[in-house]
């Protein structure tokens, strides 16, 4: 549910990239709230009528929109805004693409693959994957962050000291943000929300879908903090973890090629289990499953493990 904000901005208040010298659409006072209309992170090019056909014929610069930015009278470097995730409105549509240019595991999985997912937008009930699976929708936004002090636009892609491409699935209702300011007025954007992401996005995208988000943006002087920072409203995993999980484990000295392992092993584990085919099985991995450091301690080798929720097969 989005709340009644002081603000509203629309989805074509929008621009690409992260720069210094984009001018703010609206300048408020801290402690005022906002609602981030937010075209989903295909800009358009993805409609419900798309096919996996039509990927090679997108247009890519389209991609990764933000709504924003806003500025915050007073903030300055070294200060941080403080975001609170009041509510969401999901669109009630979105998509999942598998494409070689993304993803954990682009070598086992080279051909283009599309899903649309219809869902019901008000959450009550469960997502449902072709009758094979269903998951809870836990709408966020993937990329949230702050312009950088820099003479150069940066790309919407990787994420940065002061926000970005975070990909939290986290950062969902009651969860407050910590961003570090670095220019004047902060300039804070939104975009590529989504409605269900496992920890990783393994396959490259989550449950892709335009959501409107509403936030209360407050201002934190002489923060003086090097990343972003976050505080849960009570257990993060509570929405799926009820009935446990399955585990595969990665054993390598490169945390990538644990990651890799893991995921090859739990794709592997849930077409024997759930009698999913391997892509299905690795869009849901990207969708549900997250990935964990378990340990670093015995170098040069590391412990990286997939943990699947058992509830999305009850």
């Amino acid at each position: 549910m989005v709340v009644q904000c002081d603000y509203v901005l629309e989805k074509q208040l929008s621009h690409f990239g992260w720069s210094r010298d984009n001018a703010p659409q609206i300048t408020i006072e801290p402690g005022e709230t906002v609602e981030f209309r937010i075209t989903d992170t295909g800009g358009g090019e993805i409609t419900q009528d798309s096919t996996a056909d039509d990927i090679s014929s997108m247009n890519f610069e389209r991609f990764m929109p933000l709504t924003g930015p806003i500025a915050v009278d007073g903030a300055k470097a070294s200060d941080a805004l403080k975001i609170t995730f009041l509510g969401f409105r999901p669109a009630g549509w979105g998509w999942s693409m598998i494409s070689h240019m993304y993803g954990i595991l682009p070598d086992q999985f080279p051909d283009p693959f599309l899903k649309i997912w219809n869902y019901d937008p008000s959450g009550q009930s469960p997502i449902d994957y072709e009758g094979k699976a269903h998951f809870p929708m836990r709408p966020f936004p993937g990329v949230i962050g702050l312009a950088r002090d820099c003479e150069e636009t940066l790309s919407c892609l990787p994420p940065h000291t002061s926000g970005g491409n975070l990909d939290v699935r986290d950062l969902t209702e009651g969860t407050e943000l910590y961003l570090p300011v670095e220019v004047d007025g902060g300039l804070l954007s939104l975009g590529d929300t989504h409605v269900a992401q496992g920890h990783g996005e393994l396959a490259g995208t989550a449950l892709e879908s335009p959501v409107d988000v509403s936030v209360k943006v407050e201002l934190v002087k002489d923060a003086n903090l090097a990343a972003p920072q976050f505080t849960t409203p009570g257990r993060p995993n509570s929405h799926v973890d009820e009935v446990g999980y399955f585990v595969t484990c990665g054993i390598s000295s490169d945390l990538r090629e644990g990651a890799r392992q893991s995921t090859s092993q739990m794709i592997d584990l849930l077409t024997r289990l759930h009698s999913l085919s391997a892509i299905d099985a690795y869009l849901l991995c990207s969708l549900c499953g997250d990935l964990v450091i378990n340990e670093m301690v015995n170098t040069p080798v590391n412990v990286v493990s997939l943990y699947f929720p058992k509830s999305v097969f009850e």
